[in-house]
């Protein structure tokens, strides 16, 4: 039964081949640094107008022929996106081959589903993140002040611990993952997205532009608006926001996200976010992590006792609650503004002595950046998500992957 079974499951790949056209053959150049479950993409604008159901991506290794994911990702360009799977040393390269054909090769993806005012992601049952864009309220008798959409919580690590908190008694206006300007300039006047006890500003999601679900990554883009003076006759929208957040489809037990935003200015004014302290992409965690469990550690080897103030290609933050320890390593892109970023942290001395866990990239911690009608300004960060222990080692690997991606050569066949 089981010779009769492999006989047949070889017989249908080989038919695959055999009668499918090749489209391209692709070199994978790891160059410099050894990958590690690297997400890859090409522009296969002026390769084939096929969509992904109608096309086949192979990797070639020896005598063999290997069957790979793969995804369009339709915009201004055609994106092919696969992972570049398990370890690719540095200095080898990989050879896969597109071609036009259906597989029957069939991998369990990443989900998505509409759930009481969020976006839930999952994986085999395992939940992975909420997007809230229905707008959340505080606690009863707090000022309604601090109610916002469009932020991340909770965010699971591969276990099931959530590691994110939102409206916190200490800072009701902390909403788990979220990325607020504090201090701006708008119209002439100081306008606040972050405090939003102010009511100077605040941000809301504006609806899906895409929701994504394919075998190699599933997400959304989100269009979120920046509004100055929310609650009044003169609310005024600052800036136009595209959130994209996508979860890559790892086999390894990891979570591999990445959170990118674009701005523009919504009208004729410009806007200037000034220099200060804390503003930007920012994390609370999970009530659980204190000073007693929570570790901080970041690409310049700076750990919670003197990290603040410094800059960081990554950093890694952990703590202990339901299931054991888990973690983030967050990673911020060399091309986004004034990087490496400067980071704000919270220390042991935090919250009255308990060492609550705040992480912040800040790219305006030491500058203004100035923002004016007609341009976009974005900001690419990755999110590793793990249980247990990690190392820095486990760090760089991941930056370098996502801040120097490999060469990819095209050699189109017909």
């Amino acid at each position: 039964m089981k010779f009769t079974l492999l006989v047949l499951t070889i017989g249908l790949f080989t038919g695959i081949i055999a009668f499918s056209q090749t489209i391209a053959r692709i070199t994978v150049q790891a160059g410099n640094y050894t990958r590690l479950n690297t997400p890859v993409y090409i522009d296969i604008t002026n390769l084939t107008f096929l969509n992904d159901t109608d096309l086949y991506l192979s990797e070639t290794k020896g005598k063999s022929t290997i069957p790979v994911p793969c995804q369009i990702e339709d915009g201004h360009q055609r994106l092919l996106w696969w992972i570049l799977s398990g370890k690719t040393e540095s200095g080898t390269v990989r050879i896969f081959e597109l071609k036009k054909g259906k597989s029957n090769y069939k991998v369990s993806g990443i989900n998505y589903m509409m759930k009481d005012g969020a976006l839930l992601i999952t994986k085999e049952n395992r939940n992975i993140l909420q997007y809230n864009y229905e707008t959340r309220y505080p606690p009863a008798g707090v000022d309604t002040a601090y109610r916002r959409s469009g932020f991340i919580h909770p965010l699971w690590s591969p276990s099931g611990n959530v590691l994110t908190n939102i409206q916190p008694a200490d800072h009701y206006h902390h909403y788990g993952i979220w990325h607020p300007w504090t201090k701006t300039s708008f119209e002439g006047e100081h306008i606040d997205f972050w405090n939003l006890k102010m009511r100077l500003g605040t941000i809301r999601y504006d609806g899906f532009i895409a929701n994504m679900q394919g075998s190699v990554f599933t997400g959304f883009k989100a269009h979120q608006v920046h509004v100055a003076h929310p609650d009044t006759i003169t609310a005024k929208k600052a800036l136009n926001e595209i959130l994209d957040v996508r979860v890559y489809n790892i086999a390894d037990n990891y979570r591999l996200i990445d959170y990118t935003i674009t701005q523009s200015c919504a009208s004729s004014s410009p806007l200037t976010v000034e220099e200060y302290r804390y503003q930007g992409f920012g994390f609370r965690a999970n009530a659980d992590w204190t000073k007693e469990n929570a570790h901080y550690l970041t690409s310049e080897g700076k750990t919670r006792k003197d990290a603040d103030n410094t800059r960081a290609r990554w950093c890694i933050v952990s703590g202990e609650s339901t299931y054991g320890r888990s973690g983030i390593i967050f990673i911020s892109n060399p091309a986004n503004y004034n990087s490496p970023e400067p980071i704000r942290i919270w220390d042991e001395t935090q919250n009255n002595g308990r060492g609550d866990v705040f992480f912040n990239f800040c790219p305006t911690k030491t500058t203004n950046w100035n923002m004016i009608p007609g341009k976009e300004y974005t900001l690419k960060y990755r999110m590793l998500v793990f249980d247990g222990e990690t190392s820095k080692e486990a760090a760089e690997q991941a930056f370098v992957d996502f801040a120097y991606p490999p060469a990819i050569i095209i050699e189109k066949l017909k």
